[in-house]
């Protein structure tokens, strides 16, 4: 029988008969759900598929003229008046917030996540530092290839972001660093608990899921894991830096990227290898941070901070976080289960892990930021 979704009681009598479809095939499938319970999320499924189907469908229904989406219908004017509520034209629901964000913004700050966390191991600070060498004579380093493009590293300076313009964008994005954020833009003192906060549900998770398995063996029912606990922590981290996003943070990334490799092509050149006796750039790298710079060198850590952070953040820009079919939302977190233990793992080693404060089960508190610039009250430091 065909329905009418041009009324308000065509589109009420629909939706009840689907509610009572799903009543119906939960009894019918009552045996095989006592043997196999998961078989309940394809009913489910089913439904909420159909809904959705529906809700699209009133999109384009015929009927009425929409230039007033049934308003005059329904307050009385003109040829078609509406005696009872059930005849008013339904409305169609509007975009869900989560699907609209834009895949390319969140692949960028993964990268620039990825850039800062190269930045804290000190490979522009060697690099600086091998140039002043270079240009005293205090190392012997000529005309080799390392050498060559030590001067082109630096004759395109005048080119590129500066530090300044680089910490203030981290600063921004992540709330790293104590750089003032660029004028009118305010730190994000949020980013990193709501992404330790993920880090640790999607752990969790997993964690809920091997525990399960050793208890249900037989496989045929849902894992202890919660999906609604990860689902909104990922969706916090993604609302949060889908604000962050916006501005000159796609083209920082896009140089700065290129400056990275530039920049591990000098400390990996036969020359500048040979000089500190060492065997790749990373090993360049630590030489002149304990030499020069005095500094102890937490390259391994922060490394692994960067690799696995941009996986997270990238893995976020897609819509994986929206699947309702837990099979498959197992299946695609599996992905990044050791990229977040791995993350949590080496932040802790640098003193940056963050404990989430729970209030309300799963729910992260924040104090909102009490001033611009630099730092201000309730403002935290995470670099």
């Amino acid at each position: 029988m065909a329905t009418d979704l041009t009324n308000l009681g065509g589109l009420n009598d629909l939706l009840g008969r689907l509610q009572r479809l799903r009543s119906q095939m939960v009894r019918d499938a009552r045996d095989e759900l006592a043997k196999t319970p998961a078989q309940a999320e394809l009913i489910n499924q089913y439904i909420t598929e159909a809904e959705e189907a529906i809700f699209d469908a009133l999109k384009g229904a015929p009927g009425q003229p929409t230039n007033d989406g049934g308003l005059g219908r329904m307050i009385g004017l003109g040829d078609q008046v509406a005696s009872t509520l059930n005849e008013v034209r339904p409305a169609s629901l509007v975009p869900a917030y989560d699907d609209q964000i834009s895949r390319e913004r969140l692949t960028a700050v993964g990268d620039l996540y990825y850039i800062y966390q190269h930045e804290r191991a000190g490979v522009f600070r060697a690099i600086l530092r091998l140039q002043q060498l270079f240009q005293s004579g205090e190392i012997r380093l000529s005309d080799g290839r390392g050498a060559l493009a030590l001067y082109q590293y630096d004759r395109k300076r005048v080119l590129r972001y500066t530090q300044r313009e680089r910490r203030s964008a981290y600063r921004k994005v992540f709330g790293y660093t104590e750089a003032a954020p660029p004028s009118g833009a305010e730190p994000n003192i949020a980013f990193h608990a709501l992404l330790s906060n993920f880090c640790q549900h999607v752990s969790r998770f997993f964690e809920d899921k091997r525990v399960s398995e050793v208890l249900r063996p037989d496989g045929i029912r849902e894992t202890f894991g919660s999906m609604a606990v990860v689902r909104r922590s990922g969706l916090d981290l993604r609302h949060n830096l889908k604000q962050v996003s916006y501005g000159h943070v796609a083209v920082l990334r896009s140089e700065v990227m290129v400056l990275l490799q530039e920049a591990f092509d000098i400390l990996g050149s036969d020359d500048v290898i040979n000089l500190f006796g060492a065997d790749n750039a990373w090993d360049v790298l630590e030489e002149i941070s304990k030499r020069y710079l005095r500094e102890i060198p937490v390259t391994s850590q922060r490394s692994r901070m960067a690799v696995t952070g941009r996986e997270i953040l990238r893995w976020l820009s897609e819509d994986y976080l929206l699947t309702t079919v837990r099979i498959d939302f197992e299946s695609l977190l599996e992905a990044i289960v050791d990229a977040c233990d791995d993350w949590l793992t080496s932040a802790e080693s640098v003193g940056l892990r963050q404990k989430p404060q729970m209030s309300a089960g799963n729910v992260v508190t924040f104090e909102p930021a009490r001033g611009r610039g630099r730092s201000g009250r309730g403002d935290i430091n995470y670099t």
